[in-house]
């Protein structure tokens, strides 16, 4: 599974040039209240993430739990390996293509191929560390389950 990451103007412009890749599902993030991209017209594996790019600090002072943010992680990790199992690729985009999209992509990568430090060394991201954590967990839970499944009972 190839992993990409991109900004809202930068898959905008695809789509708008009808040069959205085959065979690709997408993980979308976007913060309450805003719009998201549309991506109705060219594929039909997409998983809307209404979540506001937060990190721990901005956690404690809005005084959200750690364990109620983005509390749908798991739900992302089913998405994401029925995709892995499609053998489809996946486009992982946010608002600039730098915190929360590159925080689930580093997750993915570091779990199912051990590379996701390559995201978080490149100086254009700056990886939701909460993202990441939440994403990779879910994907390390969703794999143990599948693999025993008397955990999930």
């Amino acid at each position: 599974m190839k992993v990409s990451i991109y900004s809202r103007k930068e898959i905008e412009k695809i789509i708008a040039d009808g040069e959205f890749p085959q065979n690709t599902a997408v993980v979308t993030f976007y913060d309450h209240g805003y719009q998201h991209v549309r991506y109705e017209e060219v594929c039909r594996d997409v998983f809307y993430c209404e979540l506001d790019d937060l990190d721990f600090s901005c956690l404690q002072e809005k005084e959200s739990a750690y364990e109620q943010y983005f509390d749908y992680a798991d739900v992302l990790a089913e998405f994401i390996y029925d995709i892995y199992n499609l053998g489809m690729d996946l486009i992982c985009q946010c608002e600039y293509g730098q915190s929360r999209s590159a925080g689930c992509a580093a997750a993915i990568l570091q779990h199912f191929y051990k590379t996701g430090i390559d995201v978080f060394v490149d100086y254009r991201r700056y990886p939701n560390q909460v993202v990441y954590h939440k994403v990779f967990d879910a994907l390390q839970n969703y794999r143990a389950e599948s693999q025993n499944p008397m955990l999930s009972q």
